[in-house]
């Protein structure tokens, strides 16, 4: 007996129609109208949207002081089945191995969202940067390294960001780049604390717009020179978006991301009283209210591909982990919960008020960061021979999004009294209901690593290289 979807209004990144949809074991294997009934389960959903389940390419569990993949359900409520994690490098243990001891230890029977790993580069070395032809094996194909954070374990040199830009393109492994001036932050900060000026208000005064356009700019010449493609996470601003919407039209490889917080919040938030400013640092910071509508400009008309929630969930939330911040903005743990709320913020403020088309919404929430992610066509489609993961949603649904109804494991939520039109009335992983209507129906600890495939979409433009 299959499960039939039945009288669906589908969604794609590329059109819209009716059907029905007949999954088998794990997989869809027919789309078709008035697909026959009988010895199958049938959900009735008509007047319905469906639309695949949420690819969700940029989240943080068990780094940056941030809770783990125990709370990892929230995804698959707010309708994202898959999510895209960055796996840490400690000192001393190769870039490979380090993905197989963050599976056995974090992931294994604990991740219930399917995932795909990224890797990071945190101990720079000859060593690492050839281990980078290795990450195909495990099911690696995107690594990241962090401009950023400097004297920190994370923060890279320009020099370990070429050789891996040169080294990445042998296998196809795509390199992606935090990109902000590690030295005028640092600068700046000491400069703005020995002023006295320690509250949360003036963490944005500490990362400029510049310091981040200026690194994503160096990092697009560093790519050029490598003749490799380049992938910009949580862009934040016009002048950063434009520098890589530039480097495209010249016919160079470089594509970008946002994320939701920075096309529903701004600066303003930083600077909140009684320290709540607090909750909405993260990594590059919020920015003026003109390039928060820059951003939806940018991801309706392409200059940025996708949109991921950055999602990092800090250990002990606002009051035990923020906190320790109280007297140095320097000092607040970077990170906001956000996976459980990205597609109800993109459906509501950018499908409802006409600000994207629900196309669009496909696009760059579910089929581009699968592809960015190298798990295109298994994941982020309706397609025959995709994995089941289905989303029924329900536009009618009218609430408030609340803390009370996240999983996230924070005492706070983000995007706290923001409205929310739609639900998620389904969700399905791979054939099976994980969630109903808000509410958490599945099983914990099922998720499977999807194995991404080197040579992935940031790759198009060398296709005739290869």
């Amino acid at each position: 007996m299959g499960l039939l979807i039945k009288n669906g209004n589908i969604i794609t990144s590329q059109n819209e129609y009716i059907a029905d949809i007949l999954v088998e074991g794990e997989k869809i294997i027919a789309i078709a109208k008035d697909i026959d009934p009988e010895g199958h389960e049938v959900v009735d959903v008509t007047d319905k949207y469906v639309f695949p389940g949420g690819v969700d390419e940029h989240v943080h569990y068990n780094s940056f002081n941030s809770l783990g993949y125990e709370t990892s359900h929230a995804a698959l409520v707010g309708g994202t089945t898959t999510v895209g994690d960055f796996v840490v490098q400690p000192a001393g243990v190769g870039l490979r191995d380090s993905i197989i001891n963050y599976k056995k230890e974090f992931l294994d029977g604990i991740a219930t969202p399917d995932y795909v790993l990224h890797g990071i580069i945190m101990d720079p070395s000859e060593e690492s940067v050839t281990d980078l032809v290795n990450m195909p094996s495990v099911g690696v194909s995107s690594v990241k390294l962090f401009m950023a954070y400097k004297g920190m374990p994370y923060y890279v040199s320009d020099e370990w960001i070429f050789k891996a830009l040169c080294k990445g393109k042998e296998a196809g492994v795509t390199i992606m780049v935090h990109a902000e001036n590690a030295d005028i932050i640092d600068v700046l900060t000491k400069k703005l604390i020995a002023e006295g000026k320690t509250e949360p208000k003036y963490f944005g005064d500490s990362r400029p717009v510049l310091s981040e356009a200026e690194a994503t700019s160096r990092a697009i010449y560093m790519a050029r020179i490598a003749d490799a493609p380049l992938f910009v996470v949580h862009v934040t601003n016009r002048e950063a978006a434009e520098a890589i919407r530039a480097a495209y039209n010249d016919g160079l490889s470089v594509y970008g991301e946002t994320c939701t917080h920075y096309m529903m919040l701004n600066d303003e938030n930083l600077a909140k009283p009684n320290f709540e400013g607090a909750k909405y640092v993260c990594n590059p910071p919020l920015r003026p209210q003109s390039d928060v509508d820059f951003m939806w400009e940018a991801i309706n008309k392409g200059w940025l591909t996708s949109v991921g929630s950055d999602h990092c969930a800090i250990m002990g939330g606002f009051t035990e982990g923020k906190v320790k911040g109280k007297n140095d903005f320097s000092k607040i743990p970077p990170g906001s919960p956000g996976v459980q709320e990205r597609l109800y913020m993109l459906w509501t403020y950018g499908v409802e008020t006409g600000r994207i088309t629900r196309q669009k919404f496909v696009e760059v929430c579910c089929t581009t960061p699968a592809k960015v992610c190298g798990i295109y066509p298994q994941k982020g489609d309706i397609m025959i021979g995709s994995d089941a993961d289905i989303v029924v949603f329900d536009p009618n649904y009218r609430g408030v999004i609340s803390n009370k109804d996240s999983l996230s494991g924070s005492d706070y939520c983000t995007y706290e009294g923001y409205k929310q039109k739609g639900i998620a009335e389904k969700v399905f992983l791979r054939g099976k209901l994980v969630a109903e209507n808000g509410k958490f129906v599945g099983e914990l600890g099922k998720g499977k690593q999807v194995m991404s495939k080197p040579y992935a979409y940031c790759y198009e433009k060398f296709k005739e290289q290869r």
